[in-house]
């Protein structure tokens, strides 16, 4: 019983603490609430000691991201709302593009960027089963997995060091009366030959897909005007999982200049409807009850008319309330990956004969992911990666290496179809074997970059 009127009592204590209060008011209380909860909680940090293990990546935050999360919890609006339109208007301005959808992933981001390109709406421009999409073949699969699955063939080329770029003689090679775009990813950050392939793609009549998910805030000087990368070909995405330049938890970004562009993505993202209101909005454009659209009755609801095959692939508000934390940390979290790349390449700096050490694209500023390293003949990978991992540097391969190697692609060996190779791919198969990377991420302290470098000496 005396249980009972304890409960009853911090029942009504609680509900005391917003008496005589605006919503408004208790909201404020709450989140001030947050924000001791993070410096208590969350805010302390062990500092690094050397043997502490080192991660290729981290999640950076404080409370802004927290407060803006629960006030969007508060709020309950839970699909997109305000902070996605914020987060889209403010992330468009930053890439200096016109039009920018918030997705729930940048696999999915990827998946609308090409998918935009089957539209019927594009006409004789349109991707349709059979044509051929060019690529590289070392790099993340769902740069690949769209097309593949829609029934396209991806062309591979080779990927150089040290830049990790693409081999841009082998461009006319891998074109073909089927060619209808090019898609490839600046890989960890490093843009690829931008000025080379854009030049390409206009003089062929090509779409370029920039996958920007690697390179968040990395430019390239384009016809003497630096430009961040993402905006100078015709689509560009991003990733926002948490080892990437800023986070949501999951979500990614699609963007462009293409106002028809952009009206097939948010399309093909919102279920392939053809109405373009947003959540919980009707009838914006005045005729949603007066048209005949297909083979439809005259005025049958506009928000039921569906111009494309599409997907629900929309990110909740709440993650985009995190996500308008994070862009406004986004320039010093890339100042700080260059920093980390600089230090760590100048600490390596005399070991030329064992590594190849990554370079930067000419013409380009990198916001570095990561730092790849290849080893040269006569230093076993696999040893200098297993002494780093024992000894509490956490590193990555290429990605999947050279994806035409990987199990997905079985069948399609054993049957010579499904993708082309443009010429050899005897760099990929370089990188796949003797490559690998590690983290250059902003929360990354100079002592950890030192150890990192001093344990890659002392593993060759």
């Amino acid at each position: 019983m005396k249980a009972g009127r304890l409960g009853e009592w911090k029942r009504k204590d609680k509900i005391m603490m917003f008496e005589h209060k605006t919503e408004e008011q208790a909201r404020e209380e709450i989140l001030s609430m947050v924000e001791e909860y993070y410096r208590i909680f969350h805010q302390k940090k062990k500092t690094y000691q050397e043997g502490d293990r080192i991660p290729y990546a981290s999640r950076i935050y404080d409370e802004k991201e927290m407060q803006n999360l629960i006030d969007s919890a508060l709020e309950f609006w839970l699909t997109s709302g305000r902070y996605t339109e914020q987060f889209e208007k403010e992330l468009a301005e930053y890439i200096g593009v016109k039009y920018c959808s918030l997705v729930n992933s940048g696999s999915s981001a990827n998946l609308i960027a090409f998918m935009a390109l089957t539209s019927p709406l594009l006409n004789e421009r349109r991707v349709c089963r059979g044509d051929e999409i060019i690529t590289v073949a070392a790099g993340f699969p769902t740069t690949v997995t769209p097309y593949l699955q829609y029934g396209a063939v991806p062309v591979f080329l080779d990927l150089t060091i040290p830049q990790y770029n693409i081999d841009v003689s082998q461009l006319e090679k891998a074109l073909s009366e089927k060619t209808k775009a090019v898609m490839i990813a600046h890989t960890l950050g490093n843009p690829f030959d931008l000025k080379t392939v854009k030049a390409f793609c206009e003089t062929h009549q090509l779409w370029l897909i920039e996958d920007n998910c690697d390179a968040l805030g990395s430019e390239y000087c384009m016809d003497g005007v630096w430009k961040k990368t993402g905006s100078i070909g015709d689509i560009g995405t991003s990733s926002f999982y948490p080892p990437h330049h800023m986070t949501m938890g999951e979500g990614g970004a699609v963007y462009t200049d293409n106002p028809l562009l952009h009206k097939i993505i948010r399309s093909m993202r919102d279920w392939g409807r053809d109405c373009m209101c947003p959540s919980g909005q009707d009838n914006l454009c005045g005729h949603r009850f007066d048209k005949q659209y297909g083979e439809l009755p005259l005025g049958y609801d506009h928000k039921y008319v569906y111009s494309h095959f599409g997907y629900n692939l929309k990110a909740t508000d709440m993650q985009a309330a995190v996500g308008c934390a994070q862009l406004k940390k986004l320039p010093d979290f890339v100042t700080r990956r260059r920093e980390n790349f600089k230090r760590l390449k100048e600490q390596l700096s005399g070991l030329e004969d064992k590594l190849v050490l990554p370079e930067t694209c000419p013409n380009s500023n990198p916001s570095w992911f990561g730092f790849l390293i290849t080893c040269k003949e006569g230093v076993d990978k696999n040893q200098v990666v297993s002494y780093l991992e024992e000894h509490g540097v956490q590193t990555r391969m290429l990605f999947s290496g050279n994806l035409t190697k990987q199990p997905c692609f079985d069948e399609m060996r054993q049957t010579g179809e499904g993708y082309r190779i443009a010429d050899t791919l005897v760099r990929t198969d370089d990188i796949m074997e003797n490559s690998f990377w590690v983290g250059v991420y902003p929360g990354m302290t100079d002592e950890m970059i030192d150890t990192m470098a001093k344990l890659i000496k002392k593993s060759l």
